[in-house]
Order: C-alpha cells, then sequence, then structure tokens
C-alpha cells in the first residue's frame, strides 16, 4: 500500500473516532443510549480498517470520549502532515529530474 493510502486510511480512521465521539457526547443524556464504539484493526498490506460497533449496556463515558476526541485529532493531523510531506519530496524528485 503507498504511503498516501495508508495516511488517507489514518485519516479515515481519526474522522470516524472524531464522529462516534461526537455522537455519545451529543446523546449521553439520553435514557437508554447505548456508545458507539469504533474497533481498528491493521491491513496486511498497510492501512487501518475501522468498523463502528455499539456498546452492550447503556451509560455514558464522557471522559473516554473527550480523551478520544483529541487522541483523534491529532493523529489525523500527523496523517496530514504525511500527506504534505510525500508531496513536497514527489516535488522535490521532480525538480531534480528536471
Amino acid at each position: 500500500m503507498s504511503t498516501i493510502s495508508t495516511a488517507l486510511s489514518g485519516m479515515n480512521a481519526a474522522s470516524m473516532h472524531i464522529g462516534t465521539s461526537a455522537h455519545n457526547i451529543a446523546n449521553a443524556m439520553t435514557p437508554g443510549f447505548r456508545r458507539q464504539q469504533v474497533q481498528q484493526s491493521a491491513e496486511p498490506q498497510g492501512g487501518v480498517r475501522t468498523t463502528i460497533t455499539t456498546a452492550e449496556r447503556p451509560g455514558d463515558a464522557l471522559a473516554e470520549d473527550i480523551v478520544g476526541q483529541m487522541a483523534a485529532s491529532v493523529v489525523y493531523r500527523a496523517n496530514a502532515q504525511t500527506l504534505r510531506t510525500q508531496r513536497d519530496l514527489a516535488g522535490t524528485l521532480l525538480d531534480v529530474m528536471a
């Protein structure tokens, strides 16, 4: 898998984490609400696969969701930086070959 595909996979996973955490926070006070959880697994060729599951029992975990949002934000930015670095390296390579 290319660097670009791996970084995009990471950005998509981070986006899913952010969205799921936001959903959980917004619905935390809803009676009987069961949190959504993001499950990740590594792809053999690189990157990550994500799926959303629902918690078995009702209840909130606000601290976990808030920390999860912050962590996913950092992961998203790191993968975006990987894409920028890849772009810069490709540009430099083209300049050298020209």
